[in-house]
């Protein structure tokens, strides 16, 4: 299987050099293979995995800076013959094995050790005799090894793609590279006992993640041996042919597809929000997971040569990064264009879910090389933020620019109040996002007015500062109780464009008070426009019930005479008869306040016409047309207050002339409202 799998990457370009080489290039080669090594040496000394690299260098071989003797050279090179070229295929000795390090840990071991031992050796040969044959054969030993470390790097990334997932890449982070390295160098002799090896990676880490460890300290040992003999450019062709296309498959699983500008701008909002909603959850997985676990994996892998390790993540992740972020940068370059208020929270949303990944697509991209995916990002960023801020003033301007005459007949809430402040309500849970775009973009007009009304709340947590946004918020609202008040002058009625105000304003109230907009706009402005809505509530009365109040005669005036109280009760009557017919079809929507505003206008009413009516009636007996002239008992008077406000009346008649006539009759008392 591995057979095929090699020959299908047949554009990695064969190392194997010819074997008649000159003795100068031979020394050229050998030279470069000192140089590699001491280049390797000097990327790792600044690495985060230096210290891994050393406990593999521990091998029982000479390190480069220790005296490197004859027979130590000759006793590399008889034992790199015995060992390498058993995996030579053109060897009598050839062992047809898949892999190497799947079939014996301790003979990979060893092979390793071997490689790093003839790489010394070569060394040593160049600095004492450059013409030697030694080097011939030692320069052939190197190419059998390179060649079969590269089919065993191959290998392993090939069958081990469940090990190497990007979940498993992750999850090593918590893994010192130490202890990697220990897991792999610190074989039993019994080459069966794998879980003894598997305890080295740690008891925390699942049996999962265990053979994750030790794959990636595979493919870490056999890409330094390679590097440091100067073979890196091999080495990172077959690690980018299969991780690349792993990660390309990873953002189609995620549902992440290449669009192309002709169909994207076609498509339909409805289909867009789906997509939106789709990438935001894939996009978390991909850089959090996908991207960060692959480039976790390359770091690790390629500790021995930071340059290696960039390259190679580059070339892996550069367009995959730029095809992922590709849907929210074509979704703001649109929205900037055609400015749908209502759009605004799924515009918000994916602001949000980048603005939260940007730490991770930061360090993930880090690399110049890389650049331009985190410009991409930015550039998205910005367009958002534009956009927004641009739905937000389109918002505005609708507020403004409406001019629907259609008002309920009763003074209940307008159809422009729930809208408005289910957006604006909306709008709070956005604070975040909010206080970022808008501290960049201040409120420039009307400042003075908005001073005036609104003081922003201070924040108990200090680390959030939603300034920006509680001060527009307010001035959105102050900017639609303007309107509230222009559509209230549409009634005819000042009454009930009271009652228009009262319902509305309460409707607000409720709103702020029952959501995120508490925290943002504070107790102060609940304080202020409670108030102002009790204002309302006395002006309606004002406004609805004066006439039936002074319709009464004064405690300080004198004692009427019979014909001045019958004139008394009459007038009473046709005030109250009036009000009550007229008031009985408003409603006020919010219980609380119906009950409230109907108590204190019988606490104005019954007790004054209590006091008249058992002053007066007794003498007013004797007159036969007595139930026609006092037609409202003062217990009756309350049933009539106690239905007021529901605004469905079963008393029809069209006019005030009707409505008097029918509560002039004795019948007047079964007249009720029907409560909702």
């Amino acid at each position: 299987m591995f057979n095929d799998l090699y020959k299908d990457s047949q554009d990695i370009k064969s190392y194997v050099t010819p074997l008649n080489l000159s003795q100068s290039a031979m020394v050229k080669m050998a030279k470069s293979v000192t140089f590699s090594t001491s280049s390797s040496a000097s990327n790792l000394s600044s690495h985060p995995s230096f210290t891994s690299l050393a406990s593999f260098n521990s091998l029982p071989a000479s390190p480069l800076n220790q005296h490197f003797s004859q027979s130590m050279m000759e006793e590399a090179l008889e034992s790199a013959e015995s060992i390498i070229k058993k995996w030579d295929p053109n060897s009598q000795s050839y062992r047809k094995i898949i892999s190497l390090f799947r079939h014996s840990r301790k003979q990979a071991k060893e092979f390793i050790g071997c490689v790093r031992d003839l790489r010394r050796a070569m060394h040593f040969l160049v600095s004492q005799d450059s013409k030697s044959d030694k080097l011939v054969l030692a320069q052939n030993l190197m190419q059998i090894g390179m060649s079969m470390l590269e089919k065993e790097f191959f290998q392993i990334l090939s069958s081990n793609r469940d090990h190497l997932d990007p979940d498993s890449a992750s999850g090593q982070s918590t893994i010192s590279s130490n202890s990697e390295f220990e897991v792999y160098m610190e074989y039993d002799e019994d080459d069966d006992d794998d879980d003894d090896e598997l305890k080295k990676a740690g008891e925390s880490i699942s049996q999962v993640e265990k053979a994750s460890a030790l794959v990636m300290s595979d493919l870490k040992v056999i890409a330094e041996t390679m590097i440091s003999c100067g073979y890196g450019k091999e080495c990172i062709k077959s690690y980018k042919l299969i991780r690349k296309s792993i990660v390309d498959e990873g953002l189609h699983l995620l549902g992440i597809e290449k669009v192309k500008n002709s169909q994207f701008h076609k498509m339909d909002w409805g289909v867009l929000e789906v997509m939106i909603k789709n990438w935001i959850k894939a996009a978390n997985i991909g850089v959090t997971t996908l991207f960060k676990g692959e480039k976790l994996l390359c770091d690790h892998v390629f500790s021995a040569s930071l340059t290696i390790g960039q390259s190679c993540f580059n070339q892996i992740a550069k367009e995959a990064g730029l095809n992922l972020f590709t849907l929210p940068e074509l979704v703001a370059h649109k929205e900037k264009k055609q400015h749908h208020h209502e759009r605004i929270f799924k515009l918000m949303d994916l602001y949000a879910a980048i603005s939260d990944l940007w730490p991770d697509i930061e360090m993930i991209f880090s690399f110049d090389s890389l650049a331009s995916v985190k410009t991409l990002v930015l550039s998205t960023l910005k367009k958002l933020k534009d956009s927004i801020h641009t739905c937000l003033k389109e918002f505005e301007t609708m507020i403004h620019k409406d001019s629907s005459k259609e008002l309920s007949p009763e003074g209940g809430v307008h159809k422009l109040t729930r809208t408005t402040m289910s957006f604006i309500s909306s709008l709070s849970e956005y604070s975040r996002v909010l206080s970022e775009i808008l501290a960049e973009h201040p409120l420039k007009t009307n400042t003075r007015l908005l001073e005036s009304y609104f003081t922003a709340p201070i924040l108990e947590d200090e680390h959030v500062n939603n300034h920006a946004c509680s001060v527009h918020i307010a001035w959105l609202i102050l900017v639609f109780l303007c309107k509230l008040d222009t559509k209230a002058e549409s009634y005819n009625d000042v009454s009930l464009s009271y009652i228009f105000l009262v319902n509305n304003l309460q409707f607000v109230v409720d709103t702020v008070r029952s959501s995120q907009l508490k925290n943002l706009i504070g107790d102060d402005w609940l304080t202020k426009h409670e108030a102002k809505l009790k204002s309302y509530a006395e002006k309606y009365e004002k406004a609805a019930w004066t006439n039936v109040f002074l319709s009464l005669p004064a405690k300080t005036s004198a004692k009427l005479l019979p014909e001045e109280a019958t004139t008394c009760f009459k007038r009473f009557h046709a005030a109250f008869a009036g009000a009550y017919l007229k008031q009985s079809s408003c409603v006020i929507v919010d219980a609380k306040l119906r009950d409230e505003l109907k108590v204190s206008i019988a606490r104005k009413l019954v007790p004054e016409y209590r006091e008249f009516y058992e002053k007066y009636l007794p003498m007013l007996r004797q007159d036969r047309n007595i139930e026609m002239l006092v037609s409202f008992k003062p217990d009756n008077l309350e049933n009539y207050l106690s239905d007021l406000f529901h605004g469905t009346p079963m008393l029809g008649g069209s006019s005030h002339s009707a409505a008097s006539a029918s509560l002039s009759s004795p019948s007047c008392f079964s007249i009720r409202c029907v409560k909702h």
